[in-house]
This record gives structure tokens, C-alpha cells and sequence, in this order.
């Protein structure tokens, strides 16, 4: 079935992330990342033809529960769970609807509410999805008693140092950095900077992963408005469009249990949907100057390089050495901070990097914003598995003279403050027809 319309992010909203301390719960987070892409866009809820939400815990629907908030106009709401690559796939769902003509605006919409410390599995009455991931670790480099998530990606990290020359100052480095650009990001959940010898030396996770290497579990939503170009054209919002010009979702090949830890991290699925999306695109990885990439622990940002085709294969820890994935350099390789230092929740994480990519293309970020940004490259990744790759640029629509920058409608420069919603923004985006009812919710 053949593509019929281009798609555009009209809107993006997030909320700051936190700590998972029972602050804030899911219908609040939610309702605030999606009051704030629809404040955006200079829309109302009821434009919104479909919507996808993200979460990994939760109970089956609580996607309804949170938008029912903005409106009850009964339109097709479909909750998404793919592990931490659901904030992307709910976003791939939205995308597919326009694209395909099914619908004009759709939202894609994450949020998590999670338990401090670190992952582990909810449901000990059946199978484990990762059941076969974690026989093959076990048959190759042995199962520890650390986080399980840690030593995946830590073993994958061990391996590149093996074959490649790498060390494990080459994945300090990543960490350093991505605490260094989070100092910038109003919605990150840490903001300190950290000196390479303070993230060296700072708690042992699991091998060369140190504590400032590993992301943090989170509390935060985000959320994303698509548009074919006639809905962009109608509401007038062709001067703060950015096209996703193309998006590809991978799964994992057999490579997964050829006895590589890199492998088993995924690697080829990264592999499979970045060439995809190059392909379609008709660009080389070269012509990006951005990276939102999915860097749970350093060593995958690392492994993830090469498998994007930012290096040549086995040169990532080159590109690292050489300043190329920061200001200055090539590439800036996670301007938002990452996963590392913005957090993770998982069902917005994929959404939170749209938000900072489409933040860049505009040329809103102020002290963080990559310059001469064309092109904008968004990979996020899930075990088990799941990997959702996106590529951004400006939206080339030409101008509206009724065009209103949503800036100026909101106050203020989302990209550089992060507020909380008021009860009169919620208000102003919520579906007309069902405001009667609102006060039920």
C-alpha cells in the first residue's frame, strides 16, 4: 500500500521529569504533556481524529482515562506497550494513520509512572519475554547478581572494548557529556555536570558501568500532534511544522543468539531500520546534525553509533576521541541530556526525544540549540524487541501571514522553561462538544 500523504509534528508538549517519588500521577502527567502539544499546534482536542498512548505499567486503559480529561469525542484511542520503545511506537501508530489518509491529526501520547530502584519483572506467573535474552547471556559471559538491564548492555560495551580497542573511559565520556548538555534542559530530571574522573569513580553498577552511566528510572509524559499538509495548510501552522520525513520500526534478527552481547542488545535491528529510513530519505547518516539516541547506559550510545552509521563499523570510540558527538563536532549526540541525565520514563522517553528534536529544527533551544540544524535523527530502542528510528527536518510549506507563534500564544519558550499547565490552558483545548461533562473528571 503505497504512502499518500506526507506527515508533519504540529505539536509537542512534555512535562519536567522527576524522581519516581508517588508526586504525580499518570491522568496529571498526561494531561499536562498533551494541554501543552495542543496549546502548540493552536488546536483543540477535538481535531484530534486518533490517538495512540504509551505507557509500560499500567492497567489497560488508562490511555482513555487520561484523555477523556480533554473530551469524550469518541475517537479511536489505542494504548501501546513495547517496552522501552513505547513512546515511539505509539508515535509509529499516529504516523501510520496520517500517512496512510485514515486520519488528518492524530496524537501520540507517553507518560510512566514508576517504582524507585531498578527494573525488574511485575508478572513472575509466566513466561519472561527476555526468558531466551537471558539464557543466551547466561551461555556466553554468565548472569550476575546486578540490575539485569545493566549487564546486557554492560557485556555489549565489554565486547566492543574487546574487538575494536575501545575502553571504558570511551563510555565515560558519553556519560560525561550527556550530564554536561542536560545542565541545559529545563525538563531534565538531573542537571548536574560531573567531571570524567567523578563519573569514573563514581558507584560500580555492573563491569565498566558506573552509577552516572546508567539512566534513571522516572516520572514525566510527553506527547506528540501529527498532521497531513492539509490540516497544516487550514490551520495555518506551516511555519512551525517539521516533516517526519521518514520512520522506521525494526525487530530482532537471528543475529540475536549468534553469541555476541552486542547482538543481544539489539544492535541489528538498529542496524535494519536506520538504513531503512536513510533509504527512504534519500540521505546519508553524514547529513545529520542532530542525535536523539537511546543512551540507557553509555554503552549503548557507544554500540549504537556504528550501528546508525555515524562511524564506520568498529570507530566509534574514533568519533568519540575526535569530538564528534558534542557541540563543535560532527554530530551533538543527545543536546536534551539522554536517558542518562533528562530520565527515563519509559512510555514517554520516545516522544520527550521528538519533543527536543522538533524543539531543534525550530531553532527554540537557546543555550542548547545545535546550529544550522537540518536534519534531525531520533533512535529509541526496547528489549525484546523493539526499535523505532525517526528523521526530522524543517517543513518546506513556505509561510502563512495568519500564522500565530505558539511562543507568544503560550507566553513563553517551551524549549527553555519548563511550566506547569493551568487550569485555563486545560480549558482552552479541551473538545467543545463535551465541555458540559467535563466536571465529572
Amino acid at each position: 500500500m503505497a504512502p499518500s500523504q506526507k506527515v508533519y509534528v504540529v505539536g509537542v508538549g512534555m512535562t519536567k521529569f522527576i524522581k519516581p517519588r508517588d508526586l504525580r500521577d499518570y491522568p496529571d502527567m498526561g494531561r499536562e504533556a498533551a494541554t501543552k502539544a495542543l496549546l502548540d499546534a493552536g488546536i483543540t482536542y477535538d481535531k484530534v481524529q486518533q490517538a495512540a498512548v504509551g505507557y509500560c505499567y499500567g492497567d489497560s486503559t488508562c490511555g482513555q482515562r487520561t484523555l477523556y480529561q480533554l473530551g469524550m469525542h469518541q475517537i479511536p484511542i489505542i494504548n501501546v506497550n513495547n517496552n522501552c520503545s513505547t513512546g515511539s511506537t505509539a508515535l509509529y501508530l499516529a504516523r501510520q494513520a496520517v500517512e496512510y489518509g485514515i486520519a488528518d491529526c492524530t496524537m501520540a501520547l507517553g507518560f510512566e509512572k514508576m517504582e524507585a530502584g531498578s527494573l525488574g519483572s511485575k508478572f513472575e506467573d509466566r513466561t519472561n519475554p527476555l526468558d531466551k535474552t537471558m539464557s543466551m547471556m547466561s551461555e556466553t559471559r554468565g548472569i550476575s547478581a546486578g540490575p539485569f538491564a545493566a549487564q546486557i548492555f554492560g557485556n555489549a560495551g565489554i565486547e566492543y572494548c574487546e574487538k575494536y580497542g575501545a575502553t571504558p573511559t570511551h563510555m565515560a565520556k558519553i556519560a560525561e557529556k550527556n550530564h554536561r548538555h542536560s545542565a541545559l534542559n529545563p525538563y531534565s530530571q538531573f542537571r548536574d555536570i560531573y567531571t570524567l574522573e567523578q563519573v569514573e569513580k563514581s558507584n560500580k553498577v555492573f563491569g565498566p558501568l558506573t552509577k552516572l552511566q546508567c539512566c534513571p528510572t522516572s516520572d514525566g509524559s510527553a506527547c506528540v500532534i501529527l498532521a497531513s499538509e492539509k490540516f497544516v495548510r487550514e490551520n495555518n501552522l506551516q511555519d512551525q511544522a517539521v516533516e517526519l520525513v521518514a520512520q522506521s520500526m525494526a525487530t530482532d534478527s537471528p543475529k540475536l543468539f549468534n553469541e555476541s552481547s552486542i547482538e543481544l542488545a539489539g544492535a541489528d535491528m538498529t542496524r535494519r531500520a536506520a538504513a531503512e529510513v536513510f533509504a527512504k530519505a534519500g540521505i546519508k547518516p553524514t547529513d545529520v546534525q542532530v542525535v536523539e539516541l537511546h543512551d540507557c547506559f553509555s554503552a549503548n550510545e557507544l554500540i549504537t553509533y556504528d550501528a546508525l552509521g555515524l562511524c564506520k563499523p568498529g570507530e566509534a570510540h574514533k568519533l568519540i576521541d575526535a569530538g564528534d558527538v558534542s557541540y563543535g563536532g560532527k554530530y551533538v549526540v543527545n543536546p536534551s541530556g539522554g536517558l542518562i541525565s533528562k530520565g527515563h520514563p519509559l512510555g514517554a522517553t520516545g516522544l520527550a526525544q521528538c519533543s527536543e528534536l522538533v524543539w531543534q529544527i525550530r531553532g527554540w533551544c537557546g543555550e542548547r540549540q545545535v546550529p544550522n540544524c537540518k536534519y534531525a535523527l531520533q533512535h529509541n530502542v526496547g528489549l525484546g524487541g523493539a526499535v523505532v528510528i525517526s528523521l526530522y527536518k524543517k517543513a518546506e510549506l513556505g509561510s502563512s501571514p495568519k500564522y500565530v507563534d505558539s511562543r507568544k500564544r503560550v507566553g513563553y519558550n517551551p524549549a527553555t522553561e519548563a511550566r506547569e499547565v493551568t487550569e485555563q490552558e486545560v480549558e482552552s483545548v479541551r473538545a467543545k462538544q463535551s465541555s458540559e461533562f467535563m466536571a465529572r473528571l
